[in-house]
């Protein structure tokens, strides 16, 4: 069934450095997902805005944040409520990172802070067998670098879900909870510059961690996998926007 519009549930906002040297997130997913740009549109449930009902001619996704799923912030909490309603509809989602963890949460799962501590920075993905297999990561290397920024992980998975990737420091990096509902732990949308930036941006609190910042920043790389993987799964559901849009 094809679909017509793409919703972008925006949970969160960068800090203000981040924001004035590449924006704010609906830029970054914008740019990621350019040849759906006139079907594009942002709903920011972490400052209260209301969510259409979900439908069959939407794709949603949810987007990474600076809060916390655990803190069961109300809008969170009330996304969660409409993430169970759009599954129940077989309503395509993708969610990233916090996106990936309230999916988790609102379908069953477990969410809590990593009891390894922070990921960051370009890591290896590697694909689980039933990833290997899974349509939408076709074709894709068995490991591939990608973006991550993160305290908290999905400690149990919801019922029935499948594990396609993971990391070694997270073993759920990609999940599938249903035909139309996937989500990752790292970052599509993250360019080099964006995940450099928010490295040196978090300098201090890496260093207090026992974390090198400046061997995370020079082993940053491009991750076109990653990327892929999201525009993948839109492009599997909306067609472009038509030349000249």
């Amino acid at each position: 069934m094809t679909r017509n519009r793409l919703l972008l549930v925006q949970t969160g906002t960068p800090p203000t450095a981040i924001r004035q040297a590449h924006g704010d997130l609906p830029r970054w997913f914008r740019t990621l997902l350019a040849p759906w740009q006139t079907q594009l549109t942002t709903v920011r449930v972490f400052e209260d805005e209301p969510l259409p009902t979900p439908d069959n001619q939407t794709i949603a996704v949810l987007t990474g944040s600076w809060a916390m799923v655990t803190d069961r912030l109300a809008w969170s909490e009330r996304t969660a409520d409409w993430i169970r309603q759009a599954v129940a509809i077989d309503m395509p989602l993708f969610g990233v990172c916090y996106g990936h963890q309230l999916m988790a949460h609102a379908l069953g799962g477990e969410v809590a802070y990593h009891p390894g501590g922070r990921e960051s920075g370009s890591q290896t993905i590697t694909l689980s067998p039933w990833g290997v297999d899974d349509p939408l990561l076709s074709g894709l290397p068995a490991t591939f670098p990608a973006h991550l920024s993160h305290l908290q992980t999905v400690t149990r998975l919801p019922e029935g879900a499948t594990v396609l990737a993971a990391s070694a420091h997270d073993p759920h990096q990609i999940v599938r909870y249903g035909p139309h509902a996937v989500s990752t732990q790292f970052h599509p949308e993250f360019t080099a510059p964006i995940a450099r930036s928010l490295i040196r941006h978090r300098e201090a609190v890496l260093q207090a961690e026992g974390i090198d910042p400046q061997q995370l920043h020079d082993e940053v790389q491009e991750s076109p996998q990653g990327a892929a993987i999201l525009t993948r799964f839109v492009s599997a559901f909306l067609t472009p926007d038509a030349p000249g849009h």
